[in-house]
């Protein structure tokens, strides 16, 4: 029997874990050292690029590969296809996409400790993306985030507006357990800006 290239077992690997992987975890699972890693998970990238008709993609978020649903396609997939957000995560996601980019720190103000663990699983799951900025980090969505949320737009700054219109206008995320907020707050330089609250679970 042939060996199976290193290209196939990282879409087979990618595919099979339905989450984004980063290098030391595809190199210690498939036997490979992180620059062949690299080169296959590049060419692997090209060839599903290349593929007609293909409904994948294969990206990278922060550092981690990842196996998706391509974004225009997303919104065409039956809704029992996409996957449900728990509901102690869709607080952290909702804050992140409304007022990203998002300081990490301000994140744990609002809601507490238990946002390090929150922010950790939604960066494992490949919705946010983390930057070093100073003693904290910038938090952001992902293509991810766009695909589970049937976000139309990718570009940060659209992902944002869109969710801020659908959180003011058609309630999308009545169905969460906490309820959404909307209050005005006054900065340090004297101006206001709109705050999304979430309450607490029931």
């Amino acid at each position: 029997m042939s060996e199976v290239p290193l290209e196939t077992l990282l879409e087979a690997t990618l595919f099979s874990a339905g989450r984004s992987m980063n290098m030391n975890e595809l190199s210690e699972q498939l036997g490979y050292d992180d620059e062949e890693i690299t080169e296959a998970m590049t060419n692997l990238q090209a060839t599903v690029k290349r593929r007609r008709g293909g409904g994948l993609q294969v990206v990278e978020i922060g550092g981690k590969w990842a196996m998706e649903v391509k974004p225009i396609i997303a919104n065409h997939l039956p809704k029992e296809t996409k996957s449900e957000l728990a509901p102690k995560l869709l607080k952290a996601a909702a804050l992140i996409a409304y007022h990203q980019p998002m300081p990490q720190s301000r994140l744990v103000e609002l809601l507490g400790q238990r946002a390090y663990d929150h922010i950790r699983e939604l960066a494992q799951a490949g919705l946010i993306g983390r930057r070093r900025d100073g003693n904290t980090r910038r938090l952001t969505t992902t293509r991810r985030f766009s695909e589970m949320f049937g976000c139309p737009h990718t570009d940060r700054k659209k992902v944002k507006a869109w969710f801020r219109d659908m959180v003011v206008s058609s309630g999308m995320l009545d169905g969460m357990e906490s309820k959404l907020a909307l209050r005005d707050e006054t900065d340090s330089d004297g101006g206001t800006q709109t705050i999304l609250e979430l309450g607490e679970d029931e």
